[in-house]
């Protein structure tokens, strides 16, 4: 098993801007504010987080599941 990777660089598809972020490993983010724009993100259809969205990294859980699984309680 690799190891998980934590840091993820979120670009907001509004005005490009980039932050790298921790992301959490007990809960998915659903919301994430740009800090330049303001705009709000929320996942796109079919991703449970927004680091799935627009992060360089996809959130731990899927990453633990190589992909084949969603953050969210089934």
């Amino acid at each position: 098993m690799s190891e998980v990777v934590l840091e993820s660089t979120i670009t907001c598809p509004n005005c490009g801007h980039k932050k790298e972020e921790i992301m959490p490993t007990d809960a998915c983010q659903y919301f994430y504010e740009c800090e330049k724009c303001h705009q709000v993100l929320k996942p796109q259809s079919g991703d449970c987080c927004v680091y799935c969205s627009y992060g360089s990294m996809p959130c731990p859980p899927i990453q633990l599941d190589n992909g084949k699984s969603c953050c969210q309680k089934k």
